[in-house]
């Protein structure tokens, strides 16, 4: 679940265990359809719900855990000196890693 082209990742699997969630209720809730006995729609909404859950969870996980950080280099002659100064500096945001 990675986008290459952005480096976004887990962004749509909130979405999608949601998603799956409300579908798999829909089945094991609403849905009165006899089958003739091959399938059971009320355990594969059940199954549904759960993966759901799952999904949603895991992705929460790692969208909070992501952290993001801009490194900054400026260069610049000191006046003073005549010598070449480099300033680099890191800024991270978003909760800190475990």
């Amino acid at each position: 679940m990675r986008d290459l082209h952005n480096g976004r990742t887990w962004d749509m699997g909130i979405g999608t265990g949601i998603a799956l969630f409300v579908i798999g209720a829909i089945l094991a809730f609403a849905v009165n359809v006899d089958l003739g006995g091959f399938v059971n729609l009320a355990l594969i909404g059940y199954i549904l719900m759960g993966a759901g859950v799952v999904v949603f969870v895991i992705s929460l996980v790692f969208t909070l855990q992501r952290r993001r950080s801009t490194s900054t280099t400026r260069s610049a002659v000191d006046p003073a000196s005549g010598e070449q100064v480099t300033r680099s500096t890191t800024d991270t945001s978003g909760p800190p890693t475990v």
